[in-house]
């Protein structure tokens, strides 16, 4: 098991879906953020929801943004404002097809000694980068901070500027996001 706590980020809007996301059920599950949750705790001893608002039906460790503004900047400022960790593992509720072999491959990178200057190792499927799929570390905080001073909370443009290693992975399939409600519908059904 992995000592870097994992987030997992529900705090959006889910305006394309048209209700919350993270509370749809999903597999064996009442709630999408759920079943990430217990996903993720097989890998992870710390897993946590990060949110604007405590919303779960089931109890589990959250984050709740320090920030008015919504955003995965502000979230990942929040989780380390309340985490001591120096390295964090951040994955958007809505890819559940991420599963472990990505984490641990993504893990593998982030702990070898040529990728300890980093201040992120994320994920990169054939369509391209992905934000909310890597490990983040405390390097990328005054950065980060500079970004959502300046109203910029675009995670990408962040990471390009940052030192970030992407990890390249061939299938597209697993990083496929449920925003909106024939994608949820398309995926429950298979």
């Amino acid at each position: 098991m992995f000592n870097i706590p994992a987030v997992i980020f529900a705090g959006g809007k889910s305006s394309r879906m048209g209700k919350d996301k993270a509370l749809l059920p999903f597999g064996e599950y009442s709630t999408l953020s759920e079943y990430q949750c217990r996903k993720l705790s097989k890998l992870f001893k710390n897993v946590y929801l990060s949110t604007k608002e405590k919303k779960f039906p089931f109890d589990f460790p959250t984050i709740t943004d320090i920030y008015e503004e919504s955003s995965p900047l502000v979230a990942l400022l929040s989780c380390f404002d309340t985490l001591e960790s120096e390295s964090i593992l951040v994955l958007s509720v809505d890819a559940p097809l991420v599963d472990g072999e990505i984490i641990k491959r993504l893990y593998k990178e982030s702990v070898l000694q040529s990728n300890q200057n980093k201040d992120a190792i994320i994920a990169k499927s054939p369509k391209g980068i992905q934000p909310l799929c890597g490990f983040y570390r405390r390097s990328i905080l005054p950065l980060a901070q500079t970004y959502l001073s300046n109203h910029n909370h675009k995670l990408t443009t962040l990471l390009h500027e940052a030192n970030t290693l992407y990890v390249s992975f061939d299938d597209e399939t697993p990083f496929t996001n449920l925003n909106t409600m024939p994608q949820y519908q398309d995926l429950i059904l298979r």
